[in-house]
């Protein structure tokens, strides 16, 4: 079945809505699935086939681009990787530091080995560097990958040129944009529909009292925005590991208590703002006297959210302007209070 008779499909039994700009990438998917199926031939003298060209899809939030991806992805037949691209450069990081302190002078070039013989494609949601280390890395490391024949899909918020923009010495960085240019086909996606935010619009993302109710109201919204796919995630913070256990295309569900009740601060927040969409705290209690320093770092992650403009669904003891009634800070706590109510609105976030 090629790529567009799988997505109409979807569309005829429901399960997708069908959509023109959508549709339009199709096939370029469909391109490099019938490269990639196309058998190799071998033998002595042969030369290696060259690989197809990659794609980079680009648009705003909430258009389907991961839901392509993930589609296009099922229907290879051929060894495929599919990860977010934060948690794959924290492998990689991960990878280097281990292979450095092998003594390995040239760490990259044998990490790129390794995944060119694992996989012939490998497909990365949200593209995105935020430090010159990340840069430099991802330059060389794309390098080696695109010499080994590894196709590379890519979905991004942003086109090429935007890429580490206004990043320390940026001019380090051009030669890979342009690479990525000479590699990949470039496609912005041109979408005048938010199926995220519309899944969101309207609909009551503050749930309380806590209890079962609650509990299964927030199962059926995260049900449906991850379509049962989350899986556990780690964002590295200064060397530490800030674990999420639900994790699912920039949005995650955790607890209060993972996040404000352990020795976390502005650094962590801010890391979780930059790569989060989307987030999901469950079971907020009562807060006051006796939970002080947990109320605490629950202002410094709001305002962190609010600033981040991310999108916030929970569930807690009370309504925002009854959950902190008295102790120190509890004054304080209006404006919090105030933004959380905010955040509610339709409108709200860049989901």
């Amino acid at each position: 079945m090629t790529i567009v008779e799988l997505y109409n499909s979807k569309v005829a039994s429901g399960e997708l809505t069908h959509d023109a700009a959508q549709a339009a990438v199709l096939p370029e998917l469909e391109r490099i699935r019938l490269a990639l199926a196309t058998p190799v031939k071998k033998g002595l003298f042969r030369k290696k086939p060259e690989a197809p060209k990659g794609l980079y899809l680009w648009g705003g939030v909430g258009r389907g681009k991961s839901m392509l991806m993930d589609m296009f992805v099922d229907a290879l037949d051929v060894p495929a990787k599919r990860v977010h691209f934060h948690g794959f450069m924290q492998d990689i990081q991960s990878a280097l530091h281990a292979a450095r302190q092998r003594g390995e002078e040239d760490a990259i070039r044998p990490l790129a080995k390794q995944v060119a013989a694992d996989v012939r494609l490998l497909a990365f949601d949200e593209m995105q560097i935020k430090d010159i280390t990340d840069a430099m890395i991802v330059a060389r490391l794309f390098e080696l990958l695109f010499e080994a024949g590894v196709v590379v899909v890519t979905t991004s918020n942003r086109v090429p040129d935007d890429l580490y923009k206004n990043g320390l010495n940026r001019q380090h960085f051009l030669p890979f944009i342009q690479l990525i240019k000479d590699k990949l086909v470039i496609h912005e996606m041109v979408s005048p529909t938010d199926y995220r935010q519309d899944r969101l619009s309207g609909a009551q993302v503050y749930f309380h009292p806590l209890g079962a109710e609650a509990n299964a109201q927030i199962d059926t919204i995260w049900a449906d925005l991850t379509q049962g796919q989350s899986q556990p995630f780690d964002i590295t913070v200064k060397g530490r590991k800030l674990h999420l256990s639900k994790f699912h295309n920039g949005m995650a569900r955790v607890g209060f208590f993972d996040l404000c009740g352990q020795a976390l601060g502005p650094a962590d927040y801010l890391a979780l703002a930059e790569t989060l969409r989307l987030l999901v705290i469950e079971n907020i209690p009562q807060l006051g006297r006796g939970n002080f320093n947990e109320a605490k770092r629950f202002v410094t992650l709001i305002d962190t959210l609010y600033e981040g403009k991310v999108r916030l669904i929970c569930s807690a003891a009370a309504r925002p302007g009854m959950l902190y009634l008295e102790g120190e800070g509890s004054f304080e706590f209006e404006r919090t209070a105030s933004r959380i109510m905010e955040m509610q609105s339709a409108e709200w976030g860049q989901v």
